[in-house]
């Protein structure tokens, strides 16, 4: 499946803020927006964020929805896809697209802790190293369900990277929507996240408007 394979960091400084796409290096001094905040590029240091192209209202919805894809590392078709399937439901169509995008695999596993970044958690799906419901997992893409069980699978649980698990997690905290169990390295969906408990950089309202032109 195609994903992007570039440096994450130059994503951030495109945006001009932290997206932590890093983990644990966005919040060391060597975070590259730290010691460059500015553009990435040749005229990086001289571009100017906030001229009249960047001010328009499709300058603003197309940052709101890259941003979000940079986020949960979704290509452009896939995220179509998302927002159209989301449209189709009842309820909030912005709201939708994010609860979808909470739901992915990868990013539930990286919600319990279970991994530095989504970039990390989508690798350890797609090596199979986890198991939903009691069935083998290696889709990051998998949309759960309230209900769904995310458990890493008993053979890797003898593998040091799971072994030195516990400690990790146990630093991260644990979102509301969800129940883990660190004993167990296992995790429940409880219900859908709010729109409190998804990350606040996010525009959804920009995401709709820009695929509503």
């Amino acid at each position: 499946m195609a994903r992007y394979t570039g440096p994450v960091c130059k994503i951030c400084r495109s945006e001009g803020e932290k997206l932590y796409l890093k983990g644990a290096k966005c919040f060391t001094p060597k975070c590259p927006v730290e010691k460059r905040p500015y553009a990435p590029g040749q005229h990086g240091r001289t571009a100017r964020r906030g001229g009249a192209d960047r001010t328009s209202d499709y300058a603003r919805q197309l940052r709101a929805k890259q941003r979000a894809r940079s986020v949960y590392g979704v290509l452009e078709r896939q995220f179509r896809r998302y927002y159209e399937a989301a449209d189709r439901k009842t309820g909030v169509t912005g709201l939708n697209l994010l609860q979808t995008l909470e739901l992915r695999l990868d990013n539930v596993v990286y919600r319990l802790g279970f991994a530095e970044n989504r970039a990390q958690a989508r690798q350890l799906v797609n090596h199979s190293h986890f198991t939903v419901n009691g069935r083998r997992a290696d889709i990051p893409s998998m949309i759960l369900r309230p209900g769904d069980v995310v458990a890493v699978k008993e053979s890797s649980r003898k593998t040091t990277f799971f072994k030195e698990l516990v400690d990790l997690a146990e630093k991260r905290p644990n979102a509301l929507w969800l129940d883990r169990d660190l004993a167990s390295l296992s995790g429940r969906v409880l219900r859908l996240p709010e729109r409190a408990e998804i990350d606040n950089n996010l525009n959804e309202q920009l995401i709709v408007e820009y695929y509503s032109r």
